[in-house]
């Protein structure tokens, strides 16, 4: 899987837990998930519930805790599926 069909599938789980005042239309790869897209922890949670669900996989304590940009969510994934 490319990175560019990670985040066409990724974009719109993380647009789901975006609070009201974030546009979608922010979602970038560079974007900071908790600091600029305003993702709160117990959201961020539910982000990578429904990337494992979304992409058949799991992600350890490690892969959560370098867990910063829509960049590095690509990466993990695409580290766990190839």
């Amino acid at each position: 899987m490319t990175s560019e069909a990670i985040f066409n599938k990724l974009q719109p789980i993380i647009a789901t837990y975006l609070p009201e005042y974030v546009s979608a239309a922010h979602i970038n790869l560079d974007a900071d998930l908790t600091g600029e897209l305003n993702i709160n922890s117990a959201h961020l949670v539910d982000v990578i519930l429904d990337v494992e669900d979304a992409f058949d996989i799991e992600l350890s304590n490690q892969d959560m805790e370098s867990l910063r940009t829509v960049n590095d969510a690509i990466a993990i994934i695409k580290s766990k599926i190839d």
